[in-house]
């Protein structure tokens, strides 16, 4: 089975009022290695979404530095003239990222 291929992993997501990610906890790829927990905004998170990055959702195997159990990928969606964020196809017109906890 191939390894799959992913530049971010976001492992908590902290939502506003209005249903959409206020901020996220993630592990950035750098090289071959992995960052630290960063927190991103969601502008940032559109931006790098934009600009082609692979999100997916997961996290951290325990003392297994750069290896991940890695859930669904994390797409960006057109509603209404609205930008979401996603893990599925859900037509609820806020973000929404299955199994990923939130803070």
């Amino acid at each position: 089975m191939a390894r799959q291929k992913y530049d971010v992993v976001i492992e908590a997501a902290h939502y506003s009022s209005d249903g959409n990610i206020a901020f996220i906890r993630v592990y950035e790829r750098m090289g071959f290695a992995f960052s630290d927990l960063v927190l991103l905004d969601r502008k940032t998170l559109l931006e790098r979404l934009k600009n082609g990055k692979h999100f997916v959702t997961g996290k951290r195997k325990h003392l297994l530095g750069g290896a991940f159990e890695v859930g669904k990928t994390v797409k960006r969606l057109m509603q209404n003239g609205k930008e979401i964020v996603t893990t599925g196809g859900q037509n609820r017109g806020h973000d929404l990222l299955e199994d990923v906890p939130i803070l």
